[in-house]
């Protein structure tokens, strides 16, 4: 297979996981709090071939000495844009929003090694019925939000519940209206040192491979700073226009890449029958 060949190939299938990572962007257009993934590409292996022997044609030249040949490319990184999205106001008491940038939610997410909080800026929450008579808030996989004591349980026993601008928790009963938790919310010093966990959830890489403390990468927030919006959602900061625009241009790139390959077949089968 020629060099043309292998190249085009690799670019191909590299091409293909940006496709990916377009789709993905595309289906979560409506998905509270999802944040846009950003994918970048970067030279492979590359061979410098040298033919200029005479200094003097090196006069006033502009360029690179040489021909550089390549492997193709690959996808180097995905890179995470955690923008704030626009607001919607739903009047829905469950319905959270963060005004604040990088502040996120707890969510606590079973594992292979056990529970692992996560964080996610996805604020459309649920009540989930837990041991007697009991009721837990979670986000839309049924997955427990965190307060300030953990997982927030209240009791079912309820006439109306709301949640006020600093995260406190109003529970009515029979008349009477007393906080019974509060929602807790950190903060990514770092967001960059995120990674994505899949569910709408982010994840915080290990810390000593990264050469940082935990605390460095997320904060706690002082309880007088943390700041909520009741009945409105942080909507998907996905610009779908640009997804669109970058589909065409991946479209046609892998399609550049596949022609190659048939043209490069095409010019050996022509080598070969001259040959013969």
């Amino acid at each position: 297979m020629s060099r043309v060949m292998i190249q085009s190939a690799v670019t191909m299938g590299q091409l293909q996981q940006k496709l990916n990572s377009i789709g993905n962007n595309l289906s979560n257009v409506n998905t509270p709090g999802y944040k846009s993934r950003q994918t970048d590409f970067s030279s492979l292996l590359f061979q410098q071939i040298d033919h200029m022997s005479d200094e003097t044609e090196q006069v006033g030249r502009q360029t690179p000495e040489g021909i550089r040949i390549g492997s193709g490319a690959r996808l180097a990184h995905t890179n995470i844009d955690l923008s704030q999205g626009s607001f919607q106001q739903t009047d829905r008491e469950l319905d959270i929003a963060l005004p604040e940038d990088n502040h996120m939610f707890q969510v606590q997410m079973p594992t292979e090694n056990g529970t692992e909080t996560r964080y996610t800026r996805a604020g459309n929450f649920y009540l989930n019925t837990v041991n007697d008579n009991e009721l837990m808030i979670t986000n839309g996989d049924g997955y427990p939000i965190l307060g300030e004591d953990g997982p927030i349980i209240l009791d079912g026993n309820m006439d109306d519940l709301s949640i006020s601008e600093n995260g406190d928790i109003v529970v009515t009963r029979n008349g009477e209206r007393n906080v019974e938790g509060r929602l807790e919310t950190v903060e990514a010093v770092r967001p960059r040192m995120l990674e994505s966990a899949g569910n709408n959830t982010f994840r915080l890489q290990d810390p000593e491979a990264l050469g940082f403390d935990p605390d460095e990468i997320i904060a706690d927030i002082p309880v007088d700073e943390q700041v909520f919006q009741s009945g409105t959602l942080e909507q998907s900061n996905v610009d779908q226009a640009k997804q669109m625009t970058d589909m065409l241009n991946v479209q046609r790139s892998y399609q550049f890449n596949a022609r190659s390959i048939s043209t490069s077949d095409q010019m050996m089968g022509l080598v070969n029958q001259l040959r013969s």
